[in-house]
């Protein structure tokens, strides 16, 4: 595969425009305002972060080897499953003891955007990608 977080990021996007489609056509009769405000938000954090992990992506072309990026795209995805999944499933299922999963994934998400952070901050080492001092 030419660049997995491409990939789940792309997955990732297309199924949250679906699945964002499906709250707003399908679920708006059926769901409660606060149910339908719940899968929103999964929504919501699926699409950000479906970027997130495009990015991490575009990154990793130029530092295939990092492993702060490689985290930091593994959580990215890890924290849609379960902080985007688990509200799904919480909103069209109403189990409530979905909502203690939610906030594993909100720390995926967390220290994610962090490693990336960290990632950004990190003196930059020469490549071919760098311009020579002058």
């Amino acid at each position: 595969m030419k660049s997995l977080f491409l990939f789940l990021g792309a997955i990732s996007a297309l199924i949250g425009v679906g699945m964002g489609a499906f709250g707003a056509h399908g679920l708006k009769a059926v769901l409660s305002p606060e149910m339908l405000a719940v899968y929103q938000t999964g929504v919501t954090y699926q699409m950000w972060h479906a970027l997130g992990l495009i990015g991490i992506a575009i990154f990793r072309q130029q530092e295939p080897e990092s492993r702060l990026l490689g985290w930091a795209g593994s959580l990215m995805f890890i924290g849609i499953v379960l902080f985007s999944g688990s509200l799904y499933l919480l909103a069209l299922l109403n189990l409530k003891w979905l909502g203690m999963i939610t906030p594993v994934g909100g720390v995926g998400f967390i220290t994610a955007w962090a490693l990336l952070a960290i990632f950004a901050a990190k003196k930059p080492h020469h490549s071919r990608y760098t311009h020579a001092r002058r």
